[in-house]
């Protein structure tokens, strides 16, 4: 990537901070591609704006990107400026990412009050990458009122999620075996909210049932929240519109018992362990003869890493 003069870099920053969408843009293929550009409009930016930040999540197929789409049609409804983050995962293998959810928010285009990013996970195990959050900060500071963060619902994304996100909705459908699923990722612990999605299908009053008995079993929530329950249809929009005023009703909850900083810390130190961990990624694959004296007994992990460590400290 070219590098930007400083007046370069001051014009963008002061595009940015007049609401022109391509400096935006701009901004965030910066920090998505790492450069340490896109690291100064970040500390630049970092802090302004307060927005409701909604994470997506579920497993694929369960119809995410479509109750996305009508969620935003709520929140335009109400005059909110939206901003979406579509989170794919990339490949192991080649690292690219089809980037698709787009494809069903089309409606949203051509509307000046929302802005639809894709972005890949770039080999973060299987989870968000630190890049995510960084995109997150760009957007409050852009002004967005409402972000949702939207994940493929593979892995590790469904925890990173509830790290980064200030309300978590998890969305299930009644196909066979999706709540048992739920049950063994572990996931009902950080689900805010629950949308059966596809309630027109057989099954779906089991898979109410099936939460609401997981429910009455798991641990209290902060604050005191009980998790809802919400049936939808995104394909026409039957009970999105409760689904909204559930979304609302947690970030008030979240708001009344002082819980929002705690989350804002949460995010900045998940944030904090991406960098380490994509930085101990990209020198793991430098350091074969590292790696191969670990995998040949005559080194541990722990003193591999130690080494890693030293030698940044000094040029090797």
């Amino acid at each position: 990537m070219a590098e930007l003069a400083p007046v370069a870099l001051e014009d963008l920053l002061e595009r940015f901070q007049k609401g022109d969408v391509r400096a935006l843009a701009r901004a965030l293929t910066l920090v998505e591609a790492g450069h340490p550009l896109g690291q100064a409009l970040l500390k630049a930016l970092r802090g302004r704006g307060r927005a409701k930040v909604v994470g997506v999540t579920g497993s694929p197929g369960a119809g995410k990107s479509t109750l996305t789409d009508r969620l935003i049609l709520e929140a335009r409804k109400r005059g909110e400026r939206v901003g979406v983050l579509a989170v794919d995962p990339s490949s192991p293998f080649t690292g690219g990412a089809i980037l698709g959810d787009r494809i069903r928010m089309m409606r949203h285009h051509q509307d000046p009050g929302v802005y639809i990013r894709s972005l890949a996970s770039r080999g973060a195990l299987g989870g968000l990458a630190g890049a995510t959050v960084a995109a997150l900060s760009l957007l409050e500071a852009f002004g967005f009122e409402r972000i949702f963060v939207e994940t493929v619902g593979v892995g590790q994304s469904e925890v990173d999620i509830a790290r980064v996100a200030d309300t978590t909705l998890l969305v299930l459908t009644p196909a066979a075996g999706d709540a048992v699923q739920a049950f063994k990722a572990g996931v009902m612990e950080i689900a805010d909210l629950f949308a059966v999605n596809k309630f027109d299908l057989p099954g779906g009053e089991r898979i109410i049932q099936e939460l609401k008995s997981a429910l009455e079993l798991a641990p209290p929530r902060p604050g005191g929240w009980r998790p809802p329950i919400y049936p939808t249809v995104a394909a026409t929009g039957e009970g999105v519109e409760a689904l909204f005023e559930g979304l609302e009703a947690h970030h008030q909850h979240l708001l009344a018992h002082g819980l929002l900083e705690g989350h804002r810390l949460e995010r900045a130190r998940f944030e904090v362990e991406s960098v380490i961990q994509e930085w101990g990624r990209r020198r793991t694959q430098d350091a074969k003869e590292l790696v191969a004296q670990v995998a040949q007994g005559l080194l541990s992990p722990e003193e591999a890493a130690l080494r890693l460590l030293k030698a940044e400290e000094r040029p090797l």
